[in-house]
């Protein structure tokens, strides 16, 4: 029998800290306390040398459930679409019209936290509605 694991989903990015962040606020995960003798990450970031600084953050679930999320700084950008995506489980057990009200209201959250609203995919015969959306760095998930 395998061993069950915990996973991290690791995300390659500009800006750790900022997109991080983004998450936390999606998911309602929780930024650890900054580094022992530093007030704030800021503190902590201001003391490494300049190519250190924002070179990686993390957050998590704060029920411990859910996967740590790692962000790492890489030189280049998002050239095309994800291999990869987080589904974000908004409408669990709803469907039809109460589905889609809740993703949309889900999604227009989003919206004010700078993502980005790719397409409305509403149900068919054969699947419930989806949001497909972008994170702030052009990163894509869905809304679900």
């Amino acid at each position: 029998m395998a061993t069950l694991r915990k996973v991290q989903v690791t995300f390659d990015c500009a800006q750790p800290q900022r997109l991080a962040r983004f998450w936390c606020e999606v998911l309602g995960y929780e930024v650890p306390s900054a580094p022992e003798g530093f007030a704030t990450w800021e503190d902590y970031n201001r003391s490494l040398p300049p190519e250190d600084q924002d070179r990686s953050f993390a957050c998590a679930d704060p029920s411990g459930v859910g996967p740590r999320l790692y962000f790492q700084r890489v030189p280049e950008g998002k050239v095309v679409k994800n291999r990869v995506h987080l589904c974000v489980r908004a409408g669990t057990g709803l469907v039809g019209a109460e589905r889609l009200a809740t993703l949309e209201a889900e999604r227009d959250r989003l919206v004010a936290l700078g993502a980005v609203c790719e397409r409305v995919m509403v149900a068919d015969e054969e699947n419930e509605s989806c949001i497909v959306m972008q994170d702030i760095e052009g990163n894509e998930f869905c809304l679900d």
